[in-house]
């Protein structure tokens, strides 16, 4: 059929939507049908920088037949296809205008979910604008009383922040999430969260600020009672001992072992790379053939 070729279907649909002596009312209806079918026609052929752009017109004509709903699958649709091209910064502008069009259906979840999708696809090629994406998505569900559900969004952007060995960022979100967990009553979250960014202040040989840190969170009853407390206490008391044998202990207790894969990297990372202090606590008590 002549019809299914994606350029007439373009063409086609293009003419439906532009006024002119002979048409005085946009048919955004039956064009964005025809914007959809050659989209997923591209798609199939695996023209992607066309698909992208019939999506967007697709998404265009919904929000036109007020369809926010459907206007925010068709923007996903192009900002994966984005991705597929290599136009980050589309990645970005679809997936945020994608949860904008969620949010005006009242979905927070969709909305938070997009923006997620959008940062897992940055994280490599703009990290920055991920954890922006990622924040903005846990902002969402804090928005709408569902912390819970930020949990994982938090982690993977401590994630990111790690890789860029932004480490103060890193416990700050590390603290955010403590936070959130606070407000959803996940005592055990928290605490974790709480461990994790004395951990991260460790790695970056902060050890002043991971103290402070520890005394802060010593604050909150829920960490003072906790296992995460006694395991933290244990590993700075090691540290300000310079005690080598028994950092390694701390960080294979199953307190520290159980933490998000990131901080348990780090931990680890940390045994073989003592800070300054420790190497001079240990020179001054064994000699430096021993270190």
């Amino acid at each position: 059929m002549a019809t299914s070729d994606p350029d007439k279907l373009i063409a086609k649909a293009d003419k439906m939507t532009k006024l002119s002596l002979t048409r005085w009312n946009a048919d955004w209806r039956n064009a964005t049908v025809l914007y959809e079918q050659a989209g997923n026609a591209y798609r199939l052929s695996k023209n992607y920088e066309k698909a992208k752009e019939a999506f967007e017109k697709a998404s265009q004509g919904q929000e036109m037949l007020s369809s926010p709903w459907d206007a925010a699958k068709h923007m996903e649709s192009a900002a994966a296809l984005a991705k597929e091209v290599g136009n980050w910064k589309e990645v970005s502008d679809f997936y945020r205008r994608s949860s904008e069009l969620y949010i005006e259906c009242g979905r927070s979840q969709p909305a938070s979910d997009a923006l997620a999708k959008g940062a897992r696809a940055l994280e490599d090629a703009l990290p920055d604008e991920a954890i922006q994406l990622y924040t903005d998505a846990c902002t969402i569900l804090e928005e709408d009383g569902k912390e819970q559900m930020a949990f994982d969004l938090y982690r993977a952007a401590t994630t990111v922040y790690v890789k860029l060995e932004k480490y103060t960022d890193a416990a700050t979100i590390f603290l955010r999430l403590a936070l959130a967990a606070d407000k959803c009553n996940a005592t055990h979250s928290q605490c974790k969260a709480y461990l994790g960014a004395i951990i991260v202040y460790l790695y970056a040989h902060d050890f002043q600020q991971a103290e402070k840190c520890y005394n802060d969170c010593c604050q909150v009853d829920a960490f003072l009672n906790s296992d995460q407390n006694r395991a933290a206490s244990r590993l700075l008391s090691a540290y300000t001992d310079g005690d080598v044998e028994e950092i390694k202990r701390a960080a294979q207790s199953s307190i520290i072992s159980n933490l998000d894969h990131v901080v348990n990297l780090l931990i680890h990372l940390v045994k073989f790379e003592l800070p300054c202090f420790c190497h001079n606590n240990l020179f001054h008590q064994h000699g430096p053939e021993d270190i």
